[in-house]
């Protein structure tokens, strides 16, 4: 790999406390970026980045665009791009930044999908069908901590048995940047998750005695962020919901229904580990269709 890249990924793990899943996409964006330079004539030999000028990036981005890359993969792109070079120019790699005022595509915002209320009730009653098994009782706890706190995925699939407190029926997740946050988890959530610990885990773990990572596959190793989509995916097929779910479907859901339920935007904010409160805001959006359900039930003009 190109030695700057590398540094800059490494700038990412160590200074802003990247995730892995950020860093992968930088570092698939940037491999790209490279070698479309070096076919070209730039980014290689001594020069390094500094022969790379502001058309040649915009024609990389044409070249993307040619291909039919979707807009929000360019536009991920282009920002990988922008943060790179500037991290170059701040270490003096290049001394003028070829990124500065690129324009990103125009990429239209989709609502994220969510379940109704009913549909995550039956979602999560399917694992018990299988009987008091430990993946029936894994897969019960695992989408009612899911529900009960909207972390993403990935924070899920890295969280230990030390993050847990049942007794106050709260967890700790660390997201985004390595910041640190306490979720609170409704009684079901935290039943489900005791009964899991005390009946499935130990089942699952057999001799890997040593692992403190909560949620295991069969072989008693970590659960990876794949596998967990995996079982959320097998059960959103048995109810037909297989289109509408994605792995950050509950996450979806939890913010709009705790807006639904009268919850504040900064709330919601906290508990999601949003940096931005324009992030969390894109729920309200969804929220409005139970206010007007709501309006058309309750004035006595719109009925």
């Amino acid at each position: 790999m190109d030695a700057n890249i590398q540094e800059f990924l490494d700038y990412l793990v160590a200074e802003r406390g990247s995730s892995d899943n950020t860093v992968a996409a930088y570092r698939n964006d940037l491999t790209q970026l490279h070698e479309f330079m070096v076919q070209h004539g730039k980014a290689g030999g001594e020069t390094g980045w500094a022969d790379v000028t502001r058309d040649d990036l915009i024609e990389y981005i044409l070249w993307l665009k040619e291909r039919e890359y979707a807009s929000a993969t360019v536009a991920r792109k282009v920002a990988a791009m922008k943060s790179f070079c500037g991290f170059l120019l701040r270490t003096a790699e290049i001394e003028d930044n070829p990124a500065e005022e690129l324009d990103s595509p125009k990429v239209k915002k989709q609502l994220p999908q969510t379940l109704t209320p009913d549909e995550v009730d039956r979602l999560l009653a399917l694992p018990a069908q299988l009987g008091a098994t430990p993946k029936a009782l894994r897969d019960t706890a695992l989408m009612e901590v899911l529900y009960a706190t909207g972390m993403r995925v990935s924070e899920v699939a890295s969280l230990s048995l030390d993050d847990l407190d049942l007794e106050a029926g709260t967890l700790r997740c660390v997201g985004k940047g390595n910041k640190e946050r306490v979720m609170p988890l409704y009684t079901e959530a935290t039943n489900a998750v005791r009964t899991y610990l005390e009946q499935g885990r130990p089942r699952l773990l057999g001799d890997q005695s040593q692992e403190r990572t909560l949620f295991l596959n069969p072989r008693g190793d970590h659960l990876t962020r794949q596998g967990l989509w995996l079982i959320i995916k097998g059960y959103a097929r048995q109810l037909g919901l297989e289109d509408k779910v994605t792995p950050h479907t509950l996450r979806h859901s939890f913010a709009t229904h705790m807006l639904d339920g009268g919850a504040g935007l900064r709330e919601v904010q906290r508990l999601l580990g949003h940096a931005n409160i324009s992030t969390t805001q894109v729920y309200t959006h969804i929220s409005q269709d139970h206010l007007r359900h709501v309006y058309d039930e309750a004035h006595p003009r719109a009925k």
